[in-house]
């Protein structure tokens, strides 16, 4: 007898499947013979036999061989990484820069740059703007229960608080010019209680807002395995998320009503051509917003959270860069302007 004849028949016509695959029988062929079918993403199959994938416990992920079930990893914005390290430095730049514009302000404050439109008003709106840059710093990092009752709340009380400051100084403006005639009965409102009683109502309004989403539904943080197959998501889930929109929507409408009277008398003359520099950084405010809705809709982890600080630097630095820049290079470098017949003009005078 040959060899080939003393070889012992085998019971299969197919090979065994290598890890991470499974077998999928023939249509119409016998039972040993199948097809090797690699596992779907999420399970595994380490031995060649299998003839289903085994899925992946909740918080594990399969590996590429798809022979074993890996841990998932923890998608969080963190000091550490590159992206959370850029946005920090520039919180931590746009800080410094507007407490040095601060600082000039408070130097010359008794210039008439200064003086004009409300010097308080001009400080109140340079603390607010520096707690917006400081208040991206909550945002980053591993969420913890006070960070994310806080984050979203003071975010929403300072910018509210600085968008009320730009719309007080803008009533400011339009009565000033009104006033300008003795007779005229707008010039009872340019004391100083009327832009704070402004900035204090409308910032109250909002501090309603977030009292009630803390007392309801507050924010708290969250492990989700569920949104994304390959990571968990550690966020703040902020719960009733219409207060969030709530929030926003004010601000919203702060700023909408802070751009349109700015506009209208964006054609002042004088010194009161500042409602100019209002509308400017109003219309990159409210641009910086409504592109923020989308982008923020359609990412999730911390491309987010990244989106949402992105946006809050952006707005900030916006109404930093139109609002004082201008007034600080007529300070520091042409001071011959800073004076109240230039700023005042030729047709007008302040009474």
């Amino acid at each position: 007898m040959s060899v080939a004849s003393l070889r012992v028949p085998r019971s299969v016509c197919s090979e065994s499947c290598p890890s991470g695959y499974r077998q999928a029988v023939k249509e119409g062929k016998p039972a040993c013979c199948f097809d090797c079918v690699p596992c779907s993403q999420g399970e595994i199959a380490n031995n060649g036999k299998s003839v289903g994938c085994l899925p992946c416990p909740e918080g594990q992920w399969s590996n590429k061989k798809h022979d074993q079930c890996i841990l998932k990893g923890i998608d969080v914005l963190s000091y550490e990484e590159a992206l959370g390290m850029t946005l920090t430095i520039t919180a931590a730049f746009l800080t410094a820069l507007t407490a040095a514009i601060l600082c000039v302000f408070i130097k010359y404050r008794a210039t008439s740059i200064v003086k004009a439109n409300n010097r308080g008003l001009s400080f109140a709106l340079l603390l607010s703007l520096m707690l917006c840059f400081l208040c991206t710093f909550i945002f980053v990092g591993s969420p913890r229960k006070y960070t994310c009752m806080l984050r979203q709340t003071i975010f929403g009380i300072v910018f509210s608080i600085s968008v009320s400051s730009i719309l007080a100084k803008t009533i400011v403006v339009v009565t000033a010019f009104k006033a300008t005639n003795p007779n005229s009965q707008a010039r009872r409102w340019l004391g100083s209680k009327t832009p704070w009683s402004i900035v204090v109502s409308c910032s109250l309004a909002q501090v309603l807002i977030c009292v009630i989403w803390l007392l309801i539904s507050p924010p708290f943080p969250e492990l989700n395995t569920k949104s994304s197959n390959e990571k968990i998501i550690f966020a703040c889930n902020e719960g009733e998320n219409v207060f969030f929109y709530c929030m926003l929507g004010y601000m919203g409408l702060l700023a909408t009503v802070s751009f349109i009277v700015a506009f209208l008398s964006r054609n002042l003359p004088g010194s009161f051509n500042e409602a100019k520099l209002i509308t400017f950084s109003m219309l990159v405010f409210v641009s910086v917003w409504i592109s923020f809705i989308p982008a923020y809709l359609s990412t999730r982890g911390k491309y987010m959270v990244a989106v949402e600080v992105f946006a809050i630097l952006c707005s900030s630095a916006g109404l930093l860069g139109c609002i004082f820049f201008p007034k600080c290079y007529i300070i520091l470098l042409k001071p011959t302007k800073n004076r109240k017949q230039y700023l005042v003009g030729k047709s007008h005078s302040l009474k």
